[in-house]
């Protein structure tokens, strides 16, 4: 079985038992997420695409953990001008593990 959710603007492609790396939502460790929109369910080789979103689906997920990603740097540079502006970003993430996806039918 497979979907696909949106969440934090961006889509992800999941299954049950996968674990994926989401934009940081406030929610404690241990506890359990629902995303609700769903946009495309996938169940014994049948497609429902949602028109945006499936009826009824949800995908239920357990926060494993928060985190920081890997630092970007910022680098900016004009010639001649004596600029030049160099500035990190890390971005937080919350690891969830999809432990169930449940379809609206």
């Amino acid at each position: 079985m497979l979907a696909v959710i949106r969440t934090g603007g961006k889509q992800y492609l999941v299954s049950p038992g996968q674990k994926i790396k989401i934009e940081k939502i406030d929610v404690k460790e241990g506890k359990e997420i629902t995303f609700k929109e769903v946009l495309l369910l996938e169940k014994q080789k049948k497609l429902e695409i949602g028109t945006p979103l499936v009826k009824g689906a949800k995908v239920i997920g357990k926060v494993v953990s928060h985190g920081k990603g890997k630092k970007i740097i910022v680098f900016k540079y004009k010639p001649k001008t004596r600029y030049k502006v160099k500035k990190g970003h890390r971005q937080l993430f919350t690891e969830v593990e999809i432990t169930k996806i449940v379809s609206g039918s």
